[in-house]
Order: structure tokens, then sequence, then C-alpha cells
């Protein structure tokens, strides 16, 4: 399938400024985020909006754009893309092409690494939202050198075996003649910089471990397993690139009493002989409280019955479950001898009509299977 012109994909002209694009984009970030659209395919409209934002954007990448379109002008070969691997001979283009276009600037800014963190929930908390603060272990630039990694008052030096590049072209004999292989500087790990006196607080990598209160809002009707995106709050980024996210994974604790599948909360309430037998009005526990049940006379074990709204928020704001209230009759044990006298006298009187009563269509099927009808 081919890709969609990404003039067209933002809704801006070919002249489009850079503040044009960039408003364009933000746009359709808004509407098609995976964390907040219920659009369909929303991620992959989403997806197709940053590539072409991250394709406009840049001028460099705009102007390619603008000559060649989709088609990558590196492409050649029999259709060898600059970017992949082909069992080793991605080393052997790197050495005729001195790695083409897929050496990254080592002194590009780049974004922080996203980070994840596991919140365990009560119940009630996951029902009902709240609001807590929480401390995530971050790397961050260190304050005492600006994240430049050299002692104050001193600056780190241009590396002498790259000039300051980060890259390094080493000369090979090959069957074909002698050829140049770019590889990072590993005197300077890439950076171009050298660092001699190093920053006494953070060792000479410009990061430090700092433990970082983030407030997280969590909203009703939360389930197990939702995650909660908290824009740049990951790890800083790096060479003044925007900081990563952080994930929040939400874990519920089971609760004694009631059970939860979606937007809807289940439990099971005893019932005696008696009440199931001649009816009754029983209290039964909600999560917003107690409410008054009517139960019919005659009710049987495992009747549900519906307690509408009772239930969970739905998390996207769609309404509200129900609350299923399972009957379960409980047989009595260490009987008085006069409950056991009245229970007597209770099946003498009734016999088999009761259960016949309740259950006819069972027992007509056994008295058929007896007699081989």
């Amino acid at each position: 399938m081919s890709k969609r012109d990404y003039y067209e994909v933002l809704g801006v002209s070919q002249d489009a400024s850079k503040d044009e694009i960039k408003k364009a984009y933000r746009k359709l970030a808004r509407k098609y985020h995976p964390d907040v659209s219920e659009e369909e395919n929303a991620s992959e409209k989403f997806k197709e909006a940053k590539e072409a934002y991250e394709t406009l954007s840049d001028q460099q990448k705009r102007a390619q754009y603008d000559q060649f379109g989709h088609q990558d002008p590196n492409q050649g070969f029999g259709g060898f893309g600059g970017g992949q691997d082909f069992g080793g001979f991605g080393d052997i283009f790197d050495m005729f092409f001195g790695g083409g276009g897929r050496q990254r600037d080592p002194n590009a800014p780049r974004k922080g690494a996203d980070l994840q963190y596991t919140m365990t929930l009560q119940f009630e908390e996951a029902i009902f939202g709240k609001s807590t603060d929480v401390e995530i272990p971050v790397e961050e630039a260190c304050d005492t050198c600006d994240g430049s990694g050299a002692k104050p008052g001193t600056t780190p030096d241009t590396c002498p075996h790259c000039e300051g590049s980060g890259q390094i072209n080493q000369e090979q004999n090959t069957p074909f003649g002698r050829v140049v292989n770019r590889r990072v500087c590993h005197y300077c790990q890439g950076s171009g910089k050298i660092i001699k006196d190093k920053c006494q607080t953070c060792g000479g990598d410009g990061r430090v471990t700092k433990r970082n209160k983030i407030h997280i809002d969590i909203p009703a009707g939360i389930d197990e397993g939702h995650q909660i995106r908290v824009q740049g709050k990951g790890e800083a980024g790096v060479n003044g690139g925007p900081a990563g996210d952080l994930f929040v994974v939400i874990r519920v604790q089971p609760h004694e009493f009631f059970q939860r599948d979606g937007d809807h909360i289940f439990c099971e309430i005893p019932l005696t002989f008696a009440q199931a037998a001649l009816g009754d009005e029983i209290e039964v526990p909600t999560v917003h409280g107690k409410v008054m049940l009517k139960i019919p006379a005659g009710t049987q074990t495992g009747k549900t019955f519906r307690l509408k709204e009772k239930g969970a928020p739905n998390v996207h704001g769609r309404g509200q479950g129900d609350q299923h209230v399972k009957m379960k009759i409980i047989t009595p044990k260490n009987l008085t001898e006069r409950q056991k006298e009245l229970l007597r006298e209770f099946n003498d009187i009734s016999g088999n009509e009761a259960t016949e009563e309740q259950h006819g269509n069972f027992f007509e099927r056994m008295k058929r299977a007896f007699k081989g009808d």
C-alpha cells in the first residue's frame, strides 16, 4: 500500500511554514493520540501524522522529500535500503560508502528513555479513583556541571583523535582495493569531546540519579492492567532533547466480598431456607453504600438479581456498570430438637408436593427413566 503525501496527511500546502506544519500536527495528535482518541484506526492515523511531521519539520528531510518523495535516494543494488542488514553485506556497503546516511550525529538531541512504574490500588480506589504523589528514580542533567560532565570553571576539550566529529575513518585493504570504513570514535565514545577535569558530582557522566515526586491522577473506573501515561516525566533527554514519558501500570488488590468484570461488580449473598421460601427484604452492600433488595418467595439458590448502576464507572466516561447479586441458600447445621421437630412436621405435611411444584419437569423425567419409558 502506497503512502499518502505528507502534505496531504497534515492538511497543509507545500509552501507551508514551519509553524503551520507544527500547528497542523498538534491538532491531529490531539485528535488521534491512542491514549485519548476513540476514533477508528486512531493509532495508525497518529503514526502517519507523526511520520509526516518528523519529515516536514526537518529542513534537510523536507528538502529531500520535496525532491524524491517517499523513494529513498540512497537505494540501489536491487533495492537494498540504507537502513537494512543483509547477512553481512551492510558492512561492505559501509566500507564503500562510509556508512551512507546510517550514521547518527552523536551530539544531536535525543529523547530520554521512557520509565515504567507499577502502582497497586485497593479495590475501592480503582472504582472511585484517587490523586496521589509517587517518587520515581530518574536520571537528570547534573546541576553542578549543567550536564557537561566537566568540573565547574572548565570545559570539555575537542577530541584530538576525531577532531570533534565523533567518528574515525579507518582504511582497509580489500579485494576491491583500499576503502574507508567510518566508525564511532572509541576515545570519546562518539561525543567528539574529551573531559580532562571531571565533575566530582557526576564523575564526568553529566547525569545523576534523583528521586522526583510526581503527581498522579487515577481516573475512576480504572482496572487491572490499565496504564496511565504521564508525558515528560521519564528520563531526561540527551543533548537538550525532550524527556521521556512515565507509564504507570495499575494493579488492583482483590476484594474479600466483591468481584469485578469490566464495569460490572458481582457478589454472593447467603439466604436462610425460611427467607428463600417465604421471601424477605434484605440489606445488600455495594461499593456505593448499602441498599435494600426485595427477595420474592420461592427464590432458588443461584438466582441472580441486578442492581442497576451500582457497579464501577466506565473509565472513559461512558456510563456506569451494574452490580449482580447471586443468592446462595444456606443449609442450617446444629439444629435444636425443636427445629428438627418442626422440619419433620413440615416434611410430613408437604411430602413431595413442594419439590415437585418447583421442579416438576425434572421429577417427571426421572419417573419416566425408572419406568423405562
